[in-house]
């Protein structure tokens, strides 16, 4: 006959330690769960990328500053190799004048020792050895001395040419460093707005169209009136108001900041420098009290960012790759000064 025996029931300790790991399991889950990172919200991401369109728009402007060097450079270098060339034409021309010299004498009862020397494989050594000079004649030691001239001069241009191929060389390298931190950060940017969902995304944009046709609304020059070359300059920006910000464009279809401003006053017939650092000395800083219609405005610590006074404490400005070209309000950034063209 089989035996059935009753199976062996858990003691109560075993059941204490089952039932401490089960909850122990269950918290872990809990926390697990609450420690996954929340989504940001809308407002949230609206924030991180501002802030990254601001550190985007640092390193164009110095790219932008970069570039404007560069073609600086490469400018002052092609007219120093002008130089040389035209430098060493005529010095050749000099040592062909010597050499009918030289060829004169030997016609006439033999060539000068010195002079000979002077037209020998290594003249240049020669011609550091001024001792030989008093063995030549007058007309030959004025030809030596001003060959001797045209060497230093053609010494000192090439010099010269070989420090800014060493500039450009830096500067070149620095052009494609800040291109690529303004093109990580704007990527960034992308990326963070792609977080949100399309409904997210259009509520954004929305936003962003009501505020800045609120703000243009709000722009009242009042008693005074944009004038002269500033105002000209404030007239052509507004035709591209709703045109895009594209990082190093300066028109006419899409902006940054200060490509804005320069494209600006060149329809008014006035040349202002490229980029933000070297505008802002572009004319006469004023105070904010002192600003009119057509001014430059502009703002943060650094410079980074510039506008046109538009009236009304509002400033017209390419503002970034969400908001494209818009009025502003001045207070929406930390306004430094203003600038007089």
């Amino acid at each position: 006959m089989a035996s059935h025996r009753r199976p062996k029931q858990p003691t109560r300790a075993r059941v204490t330690v089952i039932t401490a790991a089960a909850a122990a399991a269950v918290a872990f889950s809990s926390q697990g769960a609450s420690a996954a990172p929340a989504k940001p919200s809308k407002d949230e991401v609206k924030t991180q990328v501002d802030a990254l369109y601001e550190e985007a728009e640092q390193a164009t402007e110095k790219f932008n500053g970069a570039e404007e060097r560069q073609e600086k450079l490469e400018k002052e270098i092609g007219q120093i190799q002008d130089q040389v060339a035209r430098g060493q034409s005529e010095l050749n021309d000099m040592r062909n004048a010597l050499g009918s010299m030289a060829s004169a004498q030997y016609r006439t009862g033999g060539i000068d020792p010195s002079l000979a020397l002077l037209l020998s494989e290594d003249p240049d050594g020669y011609l550091d050895k001024a001792s030989s000079l008093e063995h030549l004649s007058g007309k030959q030691v004025e030809s030596v001395q001003r060959i001797q001239s045209k060497q230093r001069t053609l010494a000192q241009q090439r010099q010269e040419a070989a420090g800014k191929l060493a500039d450009l060389d830096a500067t070149r390298k620095e052009l494609g460093e800040k291109k690529k931190v303004s093109q990580d950060k704007l990527a960034e940017a992308r990326a963070l707005l792609n977080t949100l969902t399309a409904q997210e995304r259009a509520a954004l944009k929305d936003e962003e169209t009501r505020a800045s046709r609120a703000d243009g609304q709000r722009v009242d020059l009042g008693n005074v009136s944009a004038s002269g070359r500033a105002g000209a300059a404030l007239a052509a920006a507004k035709t591209k108001v709703g045109s895009a910000y594209i990082s190093g464009e300066e028109g006419p279809n899409a902006f940054d900041c200060s490509g804005l401003t320069q494209w600006a006053y060149k329809q008014a017939g006035v040349s202002i420098s490229r980029v933000t650092y070297t505008q802002a000395n572009d004319g006469t800083r004023i105070s904010k009290s002192q600003l009119q219609p057509g001014d430059l405005v502009f703002f943060y610590g650094d410079l980074h960012h510039v506008g046109l006074y538009a009236g009304n404490n509002m400033t017209l400005h390419a503002s970034n790759p969400r908001g494209g070209v818009k009025y502003e309000s001045l207070d929406n950034m930390p306004f430094q000064f203003g600038v007089r063209i």
